[in-house]
């Protein structure tokens, strides 16, 4: 790989209307005070963000860019399945690129703010440190600003946690390569501060060094919600009872701000469930049984095998808030593509292509709902969480496409653009996954 690029997920369909910008009294992140165990979400690519892309980049050109970024994500995240059951950190791009929502964290005494990347499919924390050579970021932690900071030695158990560990100086020290890219850490701890929150001992990747890949864009760094035990909900287990849920806002939010509930208090009471299940192949995942899809009031025709779970494969269903647009294994995305087509309106809308998505149309169409049909619950997305719009025009396109098949197994993923106004629950303890649509701003 010869560069490293930060994603432009849903720059492409931020309405010019929006063009508030950071004077919007909603945008300043730096101050915005969070509730509790509540943190307010923020698109890396809205105009609250301090990461927004001033790119000049048409809006055909920025979903292709945002595709290809998605392309990544999905060859990490089916690159799980490699004979171990722990994969606590991600490969070097990964943890690099920032994904697709952030939040404000709090990092040692005194605090320090930081715009973390959340990410339910990620475990482990990192942060560019200070004198960091190649890191991306203006701001970065300085640990010896922090009176509770401190390096975990190699004899910690977490030491064994973290992929090729080394002994620095006395320090666990860690160095992932990725094509041309490389990336050196150390395992630090230090108190972290989440809404009103604070969690002490907490161990993170500390980045000192990065070498390849060209330039590289400016996240401050990355908070796993996985299930590893180096995610936040393994390591404040006591705290928040491995349970969280998460609001990702409409792209059309004027507010332009979600929520992130830590722990099973203030959690919805109205809420439907379905059984989160555990694949031993790819084990930091929230895997669902996805049972069928619905296409208006008709239920699609799946082969059985392309929508099953396998836990000896890893193949299967699971929602991830770091990739944009839901794939589907191709024998269900066709079956689901060509059931939306015969019900789009007006009838006569020619279909055209654009990169990976294959549902497009030149005039303005009239949509049906898509539901994803799971045990317990149904997900139905109506066209704010289906269509892409172009900012200048008519064009627009179904926001999904076929999962890559050169892989060890396909995994089916429920993206973020179709997450957006759904409150999605993890409840780990009780073992399930709840949905309930919810204006999320």
């Amino acid at each position: 790989m010869t560069t490293l690029v930060l994603f432009l997920q849903f720059l492409s369909i931020i309405p010019l209307a929006f063009g508030l910008g950071l004077n919007h009294p909603n945008c300043d992140l730096t101050t915005t005070q969070d509730q509790g165990s509540t943190l307010r979400i923020f698109h890396i690519d809205s105009p609250c963000s301090p990461f927004k892309s001033s790119s000049p980049l048409s809006w055909e050109a920025r979903v292709l860019k945002t595709l290809a970024e998605d392309q990544a994500r999905l060859q990490y995240l089916t690159s799980l399945v490699a004979g171990r059951s722990v994969v606590p950190i991600a490969s070097g791009r990964q943890m690099l690129q920032s994904t697709t929502y952030i939040v404000k964290a709090k990092i040692g005494t005194p605090a320090q703010s930081l715009l973390l990347a959340m990410d339910t499919s990620s475990d482990v924390a990192w942060l560019p440190c200070s004198g960091c050579v190649g890191c991306p970021s203006t701001t970065a932690f300085s640990p010896v600003k922090s009176t509770t900071f401190k390096n975990v030695s190699c004899s910690a158990p977490q030491c064994k946690q973290v992929p090729n560990p080394t002994c620095g100086a006395s320090a666990c020290a860690f160095n992932l390569t990725y094509g041309s890219s490389s990336i050196a850490a150390n395992l630090s701890q230090d108190t972290i501060r989440l809404a009103a929150d604070p969690i002490t001992a907490f161990t993170f990747g500390c980045v000192n060094k990065v070498a390849g890949g060209g330039t590289i864009p400016p996240p401050q760094g990355l908070l796993g919600l996985g299930r590893g035990p180096l995610s936040l909900m393994s390591q404040a287990q006591s705290l928040y009872k491995s349970t969280f849920s998460y609001c990702l806002p409409s792209f059309k939010s004027l507010a332009f701000s979600g929520s992130l509930r830590l722990g099973p208090t203030a959690q919805p009471l109205r809420v439907k469930y379905t059984p989160l299940l555990r694949n031993p192949r790819r084990s930091s995942l929230y895997y669902v049984n996805l049972v069928a899809i619905r296409v208006a009031k008709k239920v699609v025709d799946i082969p059985p095998a392309a929508i099953a779970f396998n836990p000896a494969t890893g193949a299967g269903t699971i929602f991830d808030s770091g990739t944009v647009y839901t794939r589907l294994a191709t024998p269900i995305y066709e079956a689901v593509r060509n059931e939306f087509r015969k019900r789009v309106k007006p009838r006569t809308a020619v279909v055209k292509s654009l990169g990976g998505f294959d549902t497009c149309y030149s005039e303005q169409v009239t949509v049906p709902t898509i539901t994803f049909m799971f045990k317990g619950v149904n997900m139905t997305m109506p066209a704010d969480n289906l269509m892409l719009h172009s900012t200048a025009g008519s064009t627009s396109c179904l926001a999904m496409a076929a999962a890559p098949e050169n892989v060890n197994s396909v995994v089916n993923i429920i993206a973020s653009m179709q997450q957006q106004n759904h409150r999605v629950v993890i409840d780990v303890p009780n073992g399930r996954i709840g949905v309930a649509r919810e204006r999320c701003s």
